[in-house]
């Protein structure tokens, strides 16, 4: 993560800097790794419902395989 993705699709790419913005928000020094996966799993939950709602589905498989690396399985 912390890389900015740029897909064209400017709904898109705007909720994905937000989603990455509150996650680097979350994540400060001496943060538990409990409050810094719950993070990780809000952006890519939020990164997942973009890529539905304003990608035409493009690149949701990367974001459903980071939930589940993350434990997610709904």
């Amino acid at each position: 993560m912390g890389a900015v993705i740029k897909t064209g699709v400017k709904a898109h790419d705007d909720a994905l800097i937000n989603a990455e913005r509150t996650r680097q928000a979350s994540i400060t020094a001496g943060v538990s790794m409990s409050v810094a996966a719950a993070a990780d799993i809000a952006f890519a939950r939020a990164a997942l419902a973009s890529c539905l709602a304003n990608n035409g589905g493009a690149g949701a498989a990367q974001f459903t395989t980071m939930l589940y690396g993350l434990g997610v399985r709904s």
